[in-house]
């Protein structure tokens, strides 16, 4: 839509915390107006439909904390069919690679590091969070791995606090035909303006003035929602300059989290919703979903620097590696089995730099920092702004909605 000379509440970013704070507005009487850089809104939420009727979640995939998660009721008023078979993360297919024994083990470990981080949360001081892995024992490689998938990062970059501060009730399900085609249907009410890349925020007016690449547009209130590195590197800059926030932001990067999907021919031969990590012995590996919800493919899932170096190798390397794994637990045949479908490459998407944020050893606050407020005009919302939602696309919906009634109660003061 043509951008509007000037309107009440400007929301930067069409992801789950704008489309949230723009539905939260919509009977509020103000004029509201979505800012988003990309030509579709759902930011780093996508649903594509593959070639067979595959859904790939190319961002987002999980309910997360299903019995608390905002959209479940929202997919359920939408129509979206939710599928509640639980992940088994903890779980290892056909015990390829990874006898019962040996999975015990490790599970008694990881369950061990979990009680030792909790406990560090409460000493004066953070820390790393591999500060708390045991030293000497063989599963910490594998547990590091795991945080590449929950953090997008190692656990050397990962605050104690912070890690500590996430909620899950560990009840997560997943929408049939896509999270990603979910958000996107929540939103599609909203006044959204398509590849408008906002470049400026300039509040030291009456008015705030916002540049973007489609011209310049004022406004009364300012939602700010996009990801912490465009708010760091200052791809998104304030006038007059706000340090606290750009520092802020900087303290809670983007983690990497890719995924790769692959067709796989002669699927029941494998068990539908079955789980494989890959090499237990290393930090860099994959985690697979075999058939999710009974299709015939396997998600692959890669995490922190070794998805980096991944993307960094060019198009086809998750893919790669992926099959080189699954082939390595599974046996030669299934090199002929699959076949690459699609892979998403986060970092390298200009409005991202990434997946979803982590806060670095000693910045856990830095996510009140980043959500408070400026002068009653400029509001934060996102995932990074959840104090125990964070990483999560219904920890970002929660913000849109706090930010929303934050822009409501300053205005009616």
């Amino acid at each position: 839509m043509p951008l509007p000379s000037d309107i009440d509440v400007a929301i930067i970013g069409a992801g789950a915390a704008g489309l949230a704070a723009a539905r939260t507005l919509e009977n509020s009487g103000l004029s509201v107006l979505v800012l988003e850089a990309r030509e579709r809104i759902g930011g780093r939420s996508q649903t594509v439909i593959l070639p067979g009727d595959i859904v790939f979640d190319v961002g987002c995939e999980w309910l997360h904390s299903a019995d608390k998660n905002p959209f479940v009721a929202i997919a359920r008023d939408l129509g979206f069919e939710i599928n509640e078979t639980r992940p088994r993360w903890r779980e290892q297919s056909l015990n390829a690679g990874f006898p019962p024994q040996a999975r015990e083990e490790f599970l008694a470990a990881m369950d061990a590091f979990d009680a030792r981080v909790s406990a560090a949360s409460d000493l004066p001081d953070d820390t790393p969070a591999s500060k708390w892995l045991e030293p000497g024992i063989p599963w910490n490689a594998q547990i590091n791995a795991i945080s590449t998938y929950i953090n997008g990062t190692e656990l050397d970059r990962v605050s104690t606090y912070d890690f500590d501060a996430y909620e899950d009730t560990g009840i997560n399900w997943r929408v049939r035909r896509g999270y990603g085609a979910l958000i996107a249907a929540y939103g599609a009410p909203c006044p959204v303006a398509l590849n408008t890349k906002v470049t400026l925020i300039d509040h030291s007016g009456a008015r705030i003035r916002i540049e973007t690449s489609q011209g310049t547009i004022s406004a009364r209130k300012v939602i700010v929602t996009a990801p912490t590195d465009l708010i760091a590197n200052e791809s998104i800059r304030f006038h007059p300059p706000l340090p606290g926030k750009v520092s802020a932001a900087a303290g809670l990067p983007l983690g990497l989290a890719d995924k790769v999907m692959l067709a796989l021919d002669d699927p029941e031969s494998l068990p539908s919703d079955g789980h494989l990590y890959g090499a237990l012995d290393r930090v860099g590996t994959g985690s697979y979903h075999l058939r999710p919800m009974g299709q015939p493919c396997i998600s692959g899932f890669f995490g922190g620097a070794f998805a980096r170096g991944l993307e960094d190798a060019g198009g086809g390397a998750l893919a790669a590696q992926a099959i080189d794994e699954l082939v390595m637990l599974l046996g030669s045949d299934y090199r002929r089995k699959l076949r690459p479908l699609a892979e998403t490459r986060w970092a390298h998407d200009p409005f991202a730099l990434g997946s979803y944020s982590h806060a670095l050893p000693g910045h856990a606050d830095d996510r009140a920092v980043l959500a408070a407020p400026v002068d009653d005009r400029l509001f934060f919302a996102g995932e990074a702004t959840s104090p125990n939602f964070f990483t999560t696309a219904h920890g970002a919906q929660e913000t849109g909605v706090r930010a929303a009634g934050e822009v409501v109660g300053r205005s009616a003061a």
